[in-house]
C-alpha cells in the first residue's frame, strides 16, 4: 500500500504495521518536538497515538457530528 502524504518521504515504503511501530514524527507534519510532547502522555509510537483514548473520543465525535447534517 502506499501511505504518500499520511507518513515522511522514509516511511512510504514500510508497511503498515512497521509504520505503527515508529515514533509519531514518521508521521507528515509531526516533528521530534512532537515526540517529546506526547511522550508526556505515553505516546512513544503511532500506534499508541492512534489507541490513545483521547484521540478514540476526538474521533468518535467528528464521525457523529457527520450525522448532524
Amino acid at each position: 500500500m502506499k501511505f504518500g502524504k499520511l507518513v515522511d518521504k522514509a516511511w512510504e515504503d514500510k508497511t503498515a504495521s512497521e509504520i505503527l511501530k515508529a515514533p509519531p514524527s514518521a508521521m507528515e507534519g509531526l516533528t521530534e518536538k512532537h515526540d517529546e510532547q506526547l511522550q508526556a502522555f505515553g505516546i512513544k509510537t503511532i500506534e499508541d497515538l492512534a489507541n490513545w483514548k483521547y484521540a478514540r473520543r476526538a474521533s468518535a465525535l467528528a464521525a457523529l457530528a457527520e450525522t448532524d447534517k
